[in-house]
């Protein structure tokens, strides 16, 4: 049986500043999300649940920071695998912080039009969607029968399940995935992807599941 155990990386530093971080401005983990992330690999190293084969990871800076946090409980070498990367934002978006976003582009109602230019310079949602989901049914074809651990990012997890589970490109739902949370599909005999779990956080029992952010929510 071939599995897919998509792994969101860790709370990054963007997260904390309110910053659009596409592969060219991340900066990584913050504490919090060192914490995470370790927290995660005790938890595997302790239950022995995954019996991975591979192990890939987006080349974001904050997903390769928790793979390789976590790579000792697996014992594997590391994979990169940029097209497993984040939406991309595009050069003139990226680093900008989510208010200097909106004053310049306005608020974008990505689910109305996944071929909207959202980011101006970026990908469209229906070229990330593309893009990932590509590479996810590639994965799943390389390594037929066997446990492919990703570690990747919230977007890429919402592709995943859109894409395996044949549900629409855009509404119907919202997911809202935490940093370090398991989430794995298998095909099945008969052909088809089964989700098995989602945003399983339980190694998060005793971490925060984000840095609080004064003056109000994220």
């Amino acid at each position: 049986m071939t599995r897919l155990v998509l792994i969101r990386h860790g709370e990054s530093v963007a997260t904390v500043t309110r910053r659009i971080a596409g592969r060219r401005t991340c900066s990584g983990l913050s504490p919090l999300g060192r914490r995470q992330a370790e927290a995660l690999r005790d938890r595997l190293a302790d239950t022995g649940e995954l019996h991975a084969d591979v192990l890939v990871a987006s080349d974001f800076p904050r997903a390769r920071e928790t793979a390789e946090i976590i790579q000792p409980a697996l014992r594997l070498p590391l994979r990169i695998d940029p097209d497993v990367g984040e939406h991309d934002p595009g050069p003139d978006c990226d680093g900008l912080t989510f208010a200097e976003f909106v004053d310049r582009h306005g608020y974008v109602d990505w689910a109305s039009n996944p071929y909207l230019n959202g980011f101006p310079g970026g990908e469209t949602l229906a070229d990330f969607q593309h893009r990932a989901a590509s590479a996810l049914h590639r994965l799943a074809a390389e390594h037929q029968g066997r446990t492919v651990v990703v570690v990747c990012h919230g977007g890429v997890i919402d592709v995943a399940l859109r894409s395996f589970l044949r549900a629409p490109m855009t509404g119907d739902f919202e997911l809202h995935t935490w940093n370090t949370s398991l989430t794995e599909v298998q095909h099945t005999d008969r052909g088809r992807w089964r989700l098995v779990r989602y945003n399983d956080v339980a190694h998060l029992h005793a971490v925060p599941l984000e840095t609080p952010v004064e003056g109000g929510e994220r």
